[in-house]
């Protein structure tokens, strides 16, 4: 027993004492905030207005398009989108959106361009050179037959991959373009606005108890859980093949069996990096609650974070058990891999099936997301192999009966007694054997000694 921790306390240092150990645990949380935060910080930059010229021969477009474009009027359609989504808005929402509408209006400048007794021709050709000589940033050519099914509308710019821009543009083309429609049709623009409104449907889901609760941050929430336990039993499972393969080339394994018994060996290693790993997850768990525990005295953040489901003690708990489980199955499977392997490339290519396993477990999330009630959410969140990512979605998104999780956490349980033990078998003489990599009748072999 002795030896037994000795290993762990030596496997568990070796990872956690590193440099490497400190920069990841820190860089994740560093990138899922950036991945969060830097898009938005790009949409808030403000860029160089678009000069903008408007060849509008029927002169009905072009003033219902600057209506559009204004910041009122971008404001107001922002407005009810977000009342729609999110209910009615507080004064720090309304003052944000009022700021996004500004600068959002902002980015268009009209330029006036006299298009009379002018051919198509000397137009396009007059507004190129325009463009050329940084006069204009674009240009809009609006047909006679407007508001016919077929009718083009091009649009020239000096930067077409401003998507935001573009986007902007045409919703605002859309929509002075079908009020026109609407006014030859004599149709009150107002009246069927009213008409087509949508209904406000607020989706809720129902728990076993009968109690009503917000599910519309579910869907994150899951994705975070599964991307975490995903990303870990990877990482960690690619540790231990990297470390048996390292043992194995320098032939350190001669000395270690000398010393302790191979399965001794095999799992302390297993048992150190396993408690590496639960200390990075412990520190990226603690920092996103403790994230979300100060985002939720935000006045501005406490209707968003309110879809969020609720997390409790016991749910955190189940998180890093299934953890536990789905390491030890899969690091057991690398530790075979790396055992019947002679180097790290080889191992890298054998241990490509592990992963898809792992890969196919974390797509069976969305099943879950999607109804954790039906069968095939009971079978994949039992079953060994997909239980480690399936469950604890499915335990956030409607905690099912304690029999299954126990049912769950059994199987795999049974599973991992039968890999540890495939493992020590082939750990024992793979470990041993050099210069060539393993094939499967040999290792049957090394299974089958006594």
């Amino acid at each position: 027993m002795l030896k037994f921790f000795a290993v762990v306390k030596h496997e568990y240092k070796k990872i956690v004492v590193r440099w490497t150990f400190v920069i990841g645990t820190i860089i994740f949380p560093v990138l899922g905030m950036g991945f969060a935060l830097v898009p938005a910080l790009i949409f808030s930059l403000k860029g160089e207005p678009t000069r903008l010229v408007v060849v509008d021969p029927t002169g009905r477009i072009l003033p219902r398009l600057k209506e559009n474009l204004s910041s009122e009027k971008i404001q107001e359609k922002a407005r009810k989108a977000a009342k729609e989504q999110f209910g009615d808005l507080n004064a720090t929402q309304q003052e944000k959106m009022k700021r996004g509408a500004d600068q959002l209006a902002s980015g268009f400048v009209f330029v006036d361009y006299n298009s009379a007794n002018k051919s198509p021709e000397t137009i396009r050709s007059e507004l190129n050179a325009m463009a050329a000589g940084d006069e204009i940033d674009a240009y809009l050519l609006v047909p006679a037959n407007m508001t016919a099914s077929d009718a083009r509308f091009d649009f020239l710019s000096r930067k077409a991959g401003d998507f935001v821009v573009n986007d902007t543009l045409r919703e605002a083309l859309n929509q002075a373009v079908r009020s026109e429609r609407l006014a030859d049709a004599k149709i009150d623009e107002r009246l069927l606005t009213d008409i087509s409104q949508d209904v406000v449907f607020d989706a809720r889901s129902i728990s076993d108890k009968g109690e009503e609760k917000d599910s519309g941050g579910l869907f994150a929430a899951s994705l975070v859980i599964g991307m975490m336990i995903y990303l870990s039993l990877t990482i960690y499972g690619q540790v231990i093949l990297g470390a048996v393969v390292e043992e194995k080339e320098t032939r350190i394994a001669e000395i270690l069996f000398s010393s302790a018994k191979p399965f001794t060996l095999m799992m302390g290693k297993l048992t150190g990096v396993c408690l590496a790993g639960l200390t990075q997850l412990g520190i990226w768990v603690a920092s996103l609650l403790a994230v979300l525990a100060f985002l939720a005295t935000q006045a501005d953040m406490s209707e968003i974070l309110g879809s969020i489901p609720r997390v409790t003690p016991l749910m955190v708990f189940y998180f890093f058990l299934f953890f536990l489980v789905g390491y030890f199955i899969y690091a057991s499977i690398f530790a075979v891999i790396g055992s019947m392997v002679t180097t790290v490339q080889e191992g890298g290519q054998f241990a490509f099936p592990a992963i898809m396993v792992m890969l196919v477990g974390f797509y069976f999330i969305f099943a879950v997301i999607r109804d954790p009630n039906s069968s095939l959410s009971f079978w994949i969140s039992i079953a060994p192999f997909f239980a480690p990512m399936t469950m604890p979605v499915r335990i956030l998104a409607e905690t099912p009966p304690f029999w299954q999780i126990a049912l769950s956490i059994g199987l795999n349980c049974v599973a991992i007694a039968g890999l540890v033990w495939l493992a020590g078998r082939v750990y024992r003489t793979g470990m041993l054997m050099y210069g060539k990599r393993a094939t499967i009748p040999e290792v049957l072999k090394w299974i089958r000694q006594a």
